[in-house]
């Protein structure tokens, strides 16, 4: 087991009803809050309307910032940023899922660093040393940003969708009502469902780590998120199911599952490139190549792809290789089964040879970095797996 640094300042506020104590949750940290939602369904469920109520009932005055995309743009960001500094906001509170969170967060760096361009921050071309304390009202089991250290922007522009890790990234406290979940569309759920899995799994298949407590919580989790998020894909009104899948959004990326052995997002590469050129749900861009990645890697890694099997999905082959093959087409029969992409033609883009250069070129920053702890991959290599991904 390698050493680590665990660190989860969050104050985790969950289940039926919690949205009416965001205020006196929110008054511990600041007096003026950015209120940070997407398109408008928090407007219609009455949530914002009920936020709002506790806000004002704490005494904290609050402006409104709607518009967050799926994938979180850094135009939009710098809005929130020039109107985060107008009204003089010192917290700021996102309301949704991973993508107003991670927009809030944004936010917050601008605001705290006006001096600086946000884009430089978020590449790290200048230091983060100072932020805004951020809230969030999860309203959807997936990204698990109400409890990370990271979060994603997309520069359109540039056709670029980087993410930032900082304890800066850390939410002073999350309200999470699983009843809120109950609404999603069915395709929001599975995406989530996928995405949660992902998150864990990103930080499970790495070869030559022995952590035997950090493999049973991830291994558990999984089941959990396997079991009940088929559950909530057919009946999202299941809230014991809706709950379970909350809560193991919120763990599966605190870095609760990578203790002792750290992790490897390269699959978030490739999905990240897949998004920033094509716009593709985030969900959608990691199922679609997961099983491409892991064909291509899984002989190099031969135990914790069978560990993962058998503990995870039950599978009973003796030989190391038939059981990781067999984990491998039970993972991608399992996204099929909750109606996710498990390849690139799934994902509706007529994607060329072309195309394929430049998502490997995107996903390597132009081949100047190696994906995956388990065989370093270059940009040549990452584009074998998106056309085995086709």
């Amino acid at each position: 087991m390698d050493n680590f640094k665990y660190y989860t300042p969050t104050e985790v506020i969950f289940g039926k009803g919690v949205e009416n104590e965001t205020g006196a949750t929110a008054a511990k940290y600041g007096k003026k809050a950015l209120l940070v939602y997407g398109k408008g369904s928090v407007v219609k469920s009455g949530l914002l309307e009920r936020v709002e109520k506790s806000l004002s009932e704490a005494g904290v005055a609050y402006e409104e910032f709607g518009g967050a995309q799926p994938n979180p743009t850094l135009v939009h960001a710098k809005e929130g940023v020039a109107k985060a500094l107008d009204i003089k906001a010192d917290v700021i509170i996102g309301i949704g899922g991973g993508s107003a969170i991670d927009t809030a967060k944004a936010i917050a760096h601008g605001a705290a660093n006006a001096e600086y361009d946000l884009w430089e921050i978020w590449t790290k071309k200048v230091p983060l040393e100072k932020s805004l304390p951020v809230g969030a009202v999860l309203t959807m089991p997936a990204a698990g940003s109400e409890m990370s250290d990271s979060a994603v922007l997309t520069n359109e522009d540039a056709h670029k969708k980087a993410g930032i890790n900082t304890d800066f990234n850390r939410c002073r406290f999350a309200i999470v009502n699983p009843e809120l979940g109950m609404t999603l569309p069915k395709e929001q759920i599975a995406a989530g469902v996928t995405d949660i899995m992902m998150h864990t799994m990103e930080r499970y298949f790495i070869p030559g780590s022995d952590c035997d407590m950090t493999d049973e919580i991830a291994e558990g989790l999984l089941r959990c998120v396997i079991k009940n998020g088929k559950t909530i894909v057919e009946n999202p009104s299941d809230y014991h199911a809706m709950a379970e899948v909350f809560w193991a959004s919120s763990l599966s990326h605190n870095n609760l599952t990578e203790c002792g052995r750290g992790k490897d997002f390269s699959v978030h590469k490739l999905g990240h490139a897949l998004s920033a050129r094509y716009g593709t749900t985030h969900g959608a861009s990691l199922s679609a190549v997961w099983g491409s990645w892991a064909n291509e890697l899984y002989k190099e890694a031969m135990p914790r792809f069978a560990r993962y099997a058998r503990k995870v999905w039950g599978v009973e082959e003796s030989s190391d290789e038939a059981a990781a093959v067999a984990g491998i087409s039970k993972t991608v029969e399992f996204f099929k089964s909750i109606g996710m992409p498990t390849s690139l033609t799934d994902l509706g883009n007529n994607i060329t040879e072309e195309d394929i250069r430049a998502l490997s070129l995107d996903a390597t920053m132009n081949d100047t970095v190696k994906l995956s702890r388990i065989r370093p991959l270059d940009a040549a290599q990452v584009a074998e797996i998106y056309t085995k991904a086709q």
